[in-house]
């Protein structure tokens, strides 16, 4: 078949790469987002999928919008795609869009569907605590990821997994499901089953979610960190300066005082044992939270213990 594929970050990558190294199907072109400004300097930057299909020497098209663009349509419709293959490309595709392909547009969504709709069903996951979570390959319909599932494949999470890895591996389980369904449909095998179940909505991880509150228990927090690493990290304040944390553990208050014979008691946010030699622990609302890697204002990602021989962070301190 000729296939349209359309995704932007690195994980569409591998799905791409895939179906061209699976050879029974054309990629007659690809749809990826504009570049964009990134890091300091702001120098425009090509997607991940860009890159790769220049490299492949497969036409790359980079449409601002979609939606009500009739001559972006008709460059599409040209290329006479049977099939189009969506992954992470970060829009909804219109009606008219859908419509141009005779065996449908297929997409490869990270979650068990209808759990975790939307822009960032890795990290919600991982920040909501779940245990497991998969990839659908489905049918893109109007709505947010919404049409029939084709595949379904579940996974468990790691306890310290964090979205970043488990990003990489639903990524190449995707791609594998993506040649799969692709094979299937080429061959007249279709299988469709709608959504059930509670819809949960993934919405898209803005800044604000990153400020830890240490009125929420270890857990929580260690969650949150894995879930918005290696992104955001989570963040809170000491003295005025920006803290990030990328890595930590929890440990039960009890646990705590037999292995460091030292209270536990404590506000959420107070240090109750700060060195270079032990490490940081805060505590929080229930458990306290063991620091493994940190990042002080304007400065780099660190072992706690690098960063505590530089650092003084003082028992009794609270971080905000």
């Amino acid at each position: 078949m000729k296939i349209l594929f359309v995704g932007t970050p690195d994980f569409a990558v591998v799905s791409l790469k895939k179906l061209i190294e699976e050879g029974s199907h054309e990629i007659v072109g690809v749809i990826t987002a504009p570049d964009k400004p990134k890091g300091r300097g702001m120098a425009m930057t090509e997607s991940d999928v860009k890159i790769y299909a220049k490299s492949q020497n497969i036409k790359v098209f980079e449409p601002e919008k979609i939606r009500k663009n009739p001559e972006f349509i008709e460059e599409i419709k040209a290329l006479n795609a049977d099939i189009a293959c969506v992954v992470v490309y970060g829009k909804i595709l219109p009606k008219e869009f859908l419509d141009l392909f005779p065996n449908g547009c297929i997409n490869v969504h990270p979650s068990l569907l209808p759990k975790y709709r939307g822009a960032a069903p890795i990290q919600w996951a991982i920040m909501n605590g779940d245990k497991k979570t998969g990839v659908c390959t489905m049918y893109l319909d109007v709505g947010m990821d919404d049409g029939d599932v084709i595949q379904k494949e579940e996974v468990e999470i790691g306890e310290d997994e964090t979205a970043g890895e488990l990003w990489d591996r639903l990524a190449d389980l995707g791609a594998n499901m993506l040649v799969k369904t692709v094979n299937n449909i080429s061959k007249g095998i279709i299988e469709r089953t709608p959504q059930k179940g509670e819809v949960i909505i993934a919405p898209k991880i803005e800044k604000e979610i990153s400020k830890i509150d240490w009125e929420k228990e270890a857990i929580q927090i260690k969650n949150l960190i894995r879930g918005l690493t290696p992104g955001l990290g989570g963040f809170s304040t000491l003295n005025g300066k920006k803290i990030k944390f990328w890595k930590t553990n929890v440990i039960d208050e009890m646990d705590f005082e037999k292995e460091y014979n030292i209270s536990s008691n404590g506000e959420p946010g107070e240090v109750i044992l700060s060195n270079e030699k032990q490490g940081l622990f805060i505590k929080t609302k229930k458990g306290i939270l063991s620091i493994l890697e940190i990042q002080g204002e304007n400065s780099k990602k660190m072992s706690v213990y690098d960063f505590l021989r530089g650092n003084k962070i003082s028992v009794g301190s609270k971080f905000e």
